[in-house]
């Protein structure tokens, strides 16, 4: 039921409600000795005084709670059998980790949803905690989509391709694959076995002769009649049969056929039965581990070192192994590698369905829970399990020696990417290493197609997922680089002035107590019930604006602590009165301008309050700043030349209204070529099938009108 957001008035004035009741064992929080630190005591004390103000309002029914700071912003996103329970157990004032007490202190307002469930508050936990991305819980760095590969089924010629994203598509999937790479080498070996299609439907519908994977023998050919239809179909449910398991059945079949082949001497025929039976070999020699008796698992290994924690999955399907994928989330010194894992666990199947087994190298406290949590996900039965014994344990003993071995690497090369930074910091003279570097380059072919990119570079490396592209306005002058870095900047960075205005607005309505069902968020639920409305995450961030950063967030910020753009002494004035317009002045600005003869180890730099100069040749800053500089120029000239493929590619009756996809293949099939419609008078294009008159005018109209 919903309810009108009311303001708790303070708690001297609320009426005696009698005794709390103690917290249950599950719902109580961990009371190790407290050291503040930095915590004001203070402000410890304001941020239980209003925990205290909701705790005493809450029902004990299972719910979510979010605790939000001064600002608004989300600080934390948790889940509970018993909310009141749980939000009284924080506003106790007993020992708490130093996390949860800079948690509690900062706290200014809470929200709640009450669920019918546990394992209801712990799905609509894990979908907020995605979403909102708060501070202090357990997050997942990559949030990519795995990749899949989908043998279409809306196509009497079904078509195999790679996917991400949600499944609209009808057909069949197969995954999760770890990596493109393996997906793409898949799908090569699987047209070399059973020659099936991987152009779209609007290329298969317009050929008139085969194309060149017909040539290659990656192909049987089926747009142009090359292999009958129900022949083509045939080698598709073979490839379903493979990727579902049942190869050896596939396999037995291709090897009849070419020993029936090489006994009536049909040497040309057997030959190509023996070229697919190598490939399909090729496919399951890429594994690296299969097994015997796991057909379908996702295997989860924790490592914990240095207070760093890393995940390593792998993926098992029809007894294969599909790659493995090392994640690692974001989670305070003070949580335990089962803690972490537990969030991990739940949120990674937030966007995925799970499979029939998922193995986990800690037994979990609530794993009884999040069982339930992903049945009910799936749609049936999951099996969540901590193996003792046999191939199960090997499994997982393989997935936590790489979970190690990937965090050793990881720290290794965070160790290298720190000393660059503080590098970087010193050779440009700042207070302190940045923690956020942007660079900006721009692209474009005599004011064509012009882009502007940015890349962002970390503690961790490149983090690709913070790159972004501006596609330059037609107003800006062809070939003035000047204007063009101008547009890139005010666009960047008025959107993030805009973020951290918002960052700092009016706190949420708080004390708002909803129910709803184990429906998506933005869905209506089973029971009639509506989930709340969420606010989405702004522009994409992985982290909210902040106007000041902490030295001691590991937190990624999202604002820059040093900006460097590709260019002279130009640029970097055009920069320069950009940022102080848009209210960036205080971060530092380098441009690079480069050396004589384009040599790229002597490059001059721009700053302000500073001459012009070089750095030494072998400074190891000198180094990585051209790393920066290509990383950029390579992601801008590669975003333009996608852009400039899409133009060169584009059908002119993309841009007349009204005409669709069926009336292009109508008119595409009845005249051949796009200029022979461009010749065609009126009434030819008015005898043509699926055009109406009106389509037949706007088509007309376009090409002779302008």
């Amino acid at each position: 039921m919903n309810r009108e957001p009311t303001q708790h008035p303070p708690e001297e004035d609320l009426p005696d409600t009698g005794a709390r009741p103690e917290p249950e064992a599950e719902e109580a929080l961990p009371t190790p000795a407290l050291d503040l630190g930095e915590t004001a005591p203070g402000a410890l004390k304001a941020g239980i005084e209003v925990i205290a103000g909701f705790a005493k309002h809450l029902p004990n029914k299972p719910g979510v709670y979010r605790m939000f700071d001064a600002a608004g912003e989300v600080l934390y996103v948790g889940k509970a059998k018993n909310l009141k329970n749980r939000v009284t157990a924080y506003a106790r004032g007993m020992a708490h980790t130093n996390a949860v007490a800079r948690m509690i202190a900062e706290t200014a307002n809470m929200e709640f949803v009450t669920t019918g469930t546990e394992t209801e508050a712990l799905l609509l936990e894990s979908n907020l905690i995605k979403q909102l991305r708060p501070r202090y819980n357990v997050l997942l760095r990559d949030d990519k989509s795995f990749p899949y590969i989908l043998l279409s089924g809306d196509h009497e010629a079904p078509q195999i391709a790679k996917h991400r994203g949600s499944r609209q598509r009808k057909g069949d999937y197969f995954g999760p694959f770890a990596s493109v790479w393996a997906v793409e080498r898949t799908i090569d070996a699987l047209q070399k076995a059973f020659l099936l299609r991987s152009c779209t439907d609007s290329f298969y519908e317009n050929r008139t002769r085969p194309c060149l994977l017909f040539q290659i023998k990656r192909c049987a050919g089926p747009c142009t009649g090359e292999i009958a239809i129900p022949d083509y179909q045939a080698l598709a449910s073979q490839a379903r049969d493979f990727l579902s398991g049942r190869s050896s059945n596939v396999k037995q079949l291709l090897s009849t056929r070419m020993q029936e082949a090489a006994a009536e001497l049909e040497f040309e025929k057997a030959a190509r039965y023996r070229d697919r039976l190598a490939a399909l070999s090729a496919v399951q020699a890429g594994q690296d581990i299969n097994t015997q008796g796991v057909e379908e698992a996702d295997v989860f290994a924790i490592d914990e070192q240095a207070g760093q924690f890393c995940v390593e999955i792998f993926f098992f399907r029809n007894k294969q192994n599909w790659g493995n994928r090392a994640i690692f989330p974001r989670a305070d010194r003070s949580l335990t590698p089962d803690e972490v894992l537990a969030s991990v666990v739940t949120q990674f199947y937030d966007d995925k369905p799970p499979p029939r087994l998922v193995l986990l190298s800690h037994e979990l406290a609530e794993m009884d829970l999040i069982t339930q949590a992903l049945s009910a996900r799936a749609g049936r039965k999951v099996e969540v399990a901590n193996p003792k014994r046999g191939e199960r344990v090997d499994l997982i003993e393989m997935a936590r020696k790489n979970a190690r071995e990937a965090l050793s690497r990881k720290l290794a090369d965070n160790a290298g990417q720190s000393s660059l930074l503080a590098a970087l910091g010193a050779a440009f003279g700042l207070a302190r290493p940045p923690r956020r570097v942007e660079v900006y380059d721009n692209s474009h072919i005599m004011g064509t197609n012009a882009v502007g990119g940015m890349v962002v570079a970390g503690r961790d490396g490149f983090m690709k997922s913070h790159y972004r592209t501006f596609n330059i306005s037609t107003d800006t002058i062809a070939g003035d680089d000047f204007g063009m870095m101008r547009e890139v900047l005010q666009r960047r960075f008025a959107r993030l002035a805009k973020e951290a205005g918002t960052a700092t607005g009016s706190p949420p309505p708080c004390g708002e107590e909803l129910e709803v069902g184990v429906a998506p968020l933005g869905e209506p639920s089973p029971g009639g019930t509506t989930p709340i409305p969420l606010p989405s995450p702004q522009g994409g961030r992985e982290e909210p604006a902040s106007a000041t950063a902490d030295p001691d967030d590991d937190s990624f910020p999202a604002r820059p602590d040093l900006v460097i753009v590709d260019g002279g002494k130009g640029q970097f004035a055009a920069a320069q009165k950009i940022m102080a317009e848009l209210g960036a002045a205080d971060i530092p600005l380098v441009a690079i301008a480069k050396g004589e003869d384009r040599n790229a180890m002597r490059e001059t730099f721009h700053m302000v309050g500073r001459e012009p100069f070089k750095l030494q040749p072998r400074d190891p800053a000198l180094y990585f700043i051209q790393r920066l500089r290509d990383e950029a120029h390579r992601f801008a000239i590669g975003t333009h030349r996608a852009r400039r493929k899409k133009d060169t590619m584009k059908n002119p009756l993309d841009e007349i209204p009204g005409i669709g996809p069926s009336r292009k293949r109508a008119l595409l099939l009845h005249f051949g070529t796009v200029k022979a419609i461009k010749r065609a008078k009126l009434d030819d294009l008015m005898r043509t099938p699926g055009v109406n008159a009106a389509t037949a005018k706007a088509v007309h109209d376009y090409f002779h009108d302008g």
